[in-house]
């Protein structure tokens, strides 16, 4: 029996990297999501919305003891009060929000009028620049206030990115995001996949690596090692300095159809951010 399962998971790395760029969103997801299942047979399938927390029993512990005071809380009650202040000319986030501050599950989006990948985070700013507000940093700062709001009051809703047929530009990005994401970079000459996929579960120094599959679901998160709460981009930034690669501006194509793919992954998982993480 155990033999068999190797040869299955076996199976399936081999056929994660040598699928076409040209397979289905669809074809790819049940993949990736199989993968995972087989590599992780006893955790259940909502369980990878915890990441590594899920797969190591020691710092799921000590994850569960912090968030027994969760240190995020000031940063959602700031956002909640950003949410409920009005812009300079009377208008505010609800306007621009229909589905209100519970919207994290639309994004990312592809935008057939704009031809591109919104994400919440820029749907924030474009929301505050078309009322005549300055747009937020997107690493750092306040911005991380509203998406942590944003995201606390999406909790429970399954993450459900859609790649429109109807539009080839939508699956062109979901493809770069794609190709992104399995393409070697950086001095090191590693790709996302290389950590996510086929070492997920395993130690790196001494952190373990988080499975692909459930990545996306808790940002923004506070991470210790920052001491504060940052958003999805900024840890893009982080992954492709680790690999000694020239990251990307945060919000640029490159991250934005990364994201687009990334959490088009983990479709099906419930969105529990904001979280901390190591």
């Amino acid at each position: 029996m155990k033999n068999a399962l190797i040869a299955t998971v076996l199976v399936l790395v081999c056929s994660l990297f040598v699928q076409p760029l040209s397979a289905s969103p669809e074809d790819n997801v049940r993949l990736y999501q199989d993968y995972f299942k087989k590599r992780f047979p006893n955790i259940d399938f909502q369980e990878f919305a915890n990441g590594v927390y899920a797969v190591n029993a020691q710092l799921r512990e000590n994850w569960e003891a912090i968030e027994e005071f969760p240190p995020y809380e000031p940063f959602v009650e700031r956002g909640e009060s950003m949410w409920n202040t009005a812009f300079a000319n009377g208008k505010s986030y609800a306007d621009c929000f229909q589905n209100g501050p519970g919207s994290k599950h639309l994004y990312p989006q592809w935008s057939k009028e704009q031809g591109k990948v919104i994400t919440l985070a820029l749907a924030i700013n474009q929301c505050r620049e078309a009322n005549g507000e300055k747009p937020l940093k997107y690493k750092k700062g306040p911005i991380n206030d509203i998406l942590a709001y944003m995201a606390y009051e999406s909790r429970g809703q399954l993450t459900n990115v859609v790649i429109p047929a109807d539009d080839p530009r939508a699956l062109e990005a979901y493809k770069q995001g794609k190709e992104f994401y399995f393409t070697r970079r950086g001095q090191l000459n590693f790709s996302c996949s290389h950590c996510h996929f086929s070492s997920s579960g395993m130690n790196l120094r001494s952190d373990v690596l988080s499975p692909a599959v459930g990545q996306t679901t808790g940002w923004p998160v506070y991470r210790s090692k920052w001491g504060t709460v940052g958003t999805l981009h900024r840890r893009y930034t982080g992954c492709n300095k680790q690999v000694r690669a020239k990251p990307f501006p945060a919000q640029g194509e490159e991250y934005r159809n990364l994201e687009y793919f990334h959490t088009h992954m983990s479709n099906g998982v419930v969105l529990n951010g904001p979280s901390s993480r190591k």
